[in-house]
């Protein structure tokens, strides 16, 4: 089969507003960069429209490094579903360069399912990643200064809260010292999160319009200073500036698929450090426009989809009407014990045991009160006999399943599974969405339900960081707010080795990040970095230009 790269060269591209066009929005209102890309203004979202659309959410069950195509999964399934003459249009996040140049490659889609044009989604797109980048260390340099400026008139910050962000995975720039020299700022120990982890990029996916925007930038908490009281970006007076900074980016992109498709690729928070979804708006964008319209959320559902619910759907009204779970039989044999240099060949009795990681999963979407589609995402060396012990494992349970095989033959090989998600939409749609917490509920009390509900956990253990942090937190709005947990994204629990099912164990959580802009706590769960460092053949070794073509990306 043709590489990625050479199936994306191959596909003759349509000029993009003619995509935007044949879905109804006007030429005139599409803000082209080049031919192929475009940001479409949130004004053009209808919530009328927003409430008669079909929002399916797609996830997986725990990832292993044999990797589960949940973005292959969602486009093709929105491929299918047009193939069957549905108005379906994709909704994805963006890839961060972070990874691209590190361990994963890209991230647009594989083989006949992709979102193009793939080089530049890959790579700088339409900036966005970088306004964040900018914005954020905009803040940085004005909080440096107001810093530097307020030195011996007792209105110092005494805690610093604001690292500095790059999207680049660099392990160095975790904890630094800046300042040092003469003249050179106030020395200080800093430090360095990836710009997928920067508040400004979960603001960018969870706000309504621009005035949501500026509201959210003025509220984010810089630190607390000698009086006790916070620090904010409304405090530092520079919120209308770093709002200017963002004012193109919180447009959605439009781009298309391999089969000419309208697609939205907006925002990129990573679900193991940050709450993993695309923008609110590029979804609501989508449903704008299409009847039915898919997403994902990244990782497993124990990540992206809990937070999918709990923190995009609880404070944007979104609604799916269905969960997509994508499983492969590599994925499910890691989780049976299967060791990893065997995962290709044939073993049910380690697929078997893996099975009671996707069970897990079930049963915390069940939780949800999501009716759920089971797609089997295909390989070339799966054997009807794995297939067809998860389809049996499914049936038994009154779960749909389906075979998904768009990496090869684009919508025609989603048929299948586009046909059981529309059948499941129409004859049983997912009910009333149950949230893990209450908003109520205090921080800790937040937290263990999702440790014990959601991770199969016995209790949570909070370090005395953190719970220094939630002295600060305790008996204020912020005690309110969602909980975002940094875990990884390998298992259940904080430990990445325990593959399967974890049970019975203590959730430890080290730290709490106040993100009071985006209006949730991070959790960081035990030794999870919200800077990734490289891999020792880190893929930015096979990325080259090669007579004029970039290779490498796929």
């Amino acid at each position: 089969m043709k590489s990625d790269i050479q199936i994306a060269r191959e596909t003759p591209l349509r000029r993009i507003k003619d995509v935007a066009e044949n879905i109804g929005i006007p030429r005139d209102e599409v803000i082209s960069f080049g031919r192929h890309m475009a940001k479409v203004p949130v004004h053009l979202i209808s919530p009328e429209k927003v409430d008669r659309s079909n929002l399916i959410l797609v996830t997986a069950i725990t990832p292993t490094k044999a990797g589960i195509g949940k973005t292959t999964v969602s486009i093709g399934l929105t491929l299918g579903l047009n193939k069957m003459g549905k108005n379906a249009i994709v909704a994805l996040r963006e890839p961060s360069l972070g990874p691209v140049f590190g361990m994963k490659g890209g991230a647009a889609g594989g083989g006949y399912a992709q979102v193009l044009p793939m080089e530049n989604i890959n790579l700088h797109f339409t900036g966005d990643f970088h306004a964040v980048t900018t914005a954020h260390n905009t803040i940085s340099a004005l909080l440096d200064n107001y810093i530097f400026r307020v030195q011996g008139t007792g209105d110092e910050i005494k805690e610093v809260l604001w690292k500095r962000v790059l999207d680049v995975n660099d392990r160095s720039l975790r904890y630094i010292v800046t300042g040092l020299g003469p003249g050179n700022g106030v020395p200080q120990e800093a430090g360095f999160d990836i710009t997928a982890a920067s508040e400004l990029m979960a603001i960018l996916c969870l706000a309504e319009n621009e005035d949501d925007l500026r509201r959210r930038i003025e509220n984010i908490l810089l630190g607390i200073k000698r009086n006790g009281k916070p620090f904010t970006v409304k405090d530092l007076g520079v919120a209308g500036a770093i709002t200017v900074l963002m004012k193109d980016a919180i447009n959605p992109n439009l781009v298309q698929t391999t089969e000419n498709t309208p697609a939205f690729v907006h925002g990129g928070p990573f679900a193991n450090i940050a709450h993993g979804c695309n923008s609110v708006l590029a979804t609501k964008m989508a449903m704008s426009y299409g009847d039915y319209v898919v997403t994902e959320a990244g990782f497993g559902a124990d990540l992206g989809a809990e937070k999918f619910f709990n923190i995009k759907c609880r404070k944007s009204g979104l609604r799916p009407k269905l969960t997509v779970i994508v499983v492969t039989a590599q994925g499910l044999k890691m989780h049976g014990g299967t060791p990893e240099k065997d995962i290709k060949a044939p073993d049910i009795d380690g697929l078997r045991k893996g099975l009671g990681n996707l069970e897990k999963h079930l049963a915390n979407l069940a939780d949800f009160g999501q009716s759920v589609v089971v797609a089997f995402n295909k390989y070339a060396f799966d054997t009807p006999l794995e297939i067809e012990t998860v389809q049996k494992f499914c049936e038994m349970r009154g779960v749909s399943f389906a075979v998904n095989e768009a990496f090869t033959d684009g919508g025609a090989g989603a048929l299948e599974l586009a046909n059981a998600v529309v059948e499941a939409i129409e004859n049983k749609p997912s009910g009333e969405l149950k949230f893990t917490y209450d908003e109520e509920d205090d921080i800790e009390t937040k937290l263990t339900k999702i440790a014990t509900k959601i991770y199969g956990a016995r209790d949570v253990v909070l370090s005395e960081i953190a719970l220094k942090k939630l002295k600060t937190i305790t008996g204020t709005p912020l005690e309110k707010m969602p909980v975002c947990v940094a875990k990884t994204q390998y298992s259940f629990s904080a430990d990445p080795k325990w593959y399967g099912v974890a049970k019975d164990f203590r959730f430890k959580i080290n730290d709490l990040v106040i993100n009071q802009g985006s209006e949730f706590i991070v959790a960081i769960a035990g030794e999870m970095m919200r800077m990734p460092g490289l891999p020792a053949d880190p893929q930015a070794k096979r990325i080259d230009i090669v007579d004029g073509e970039i290779e490498g990306l796929s």
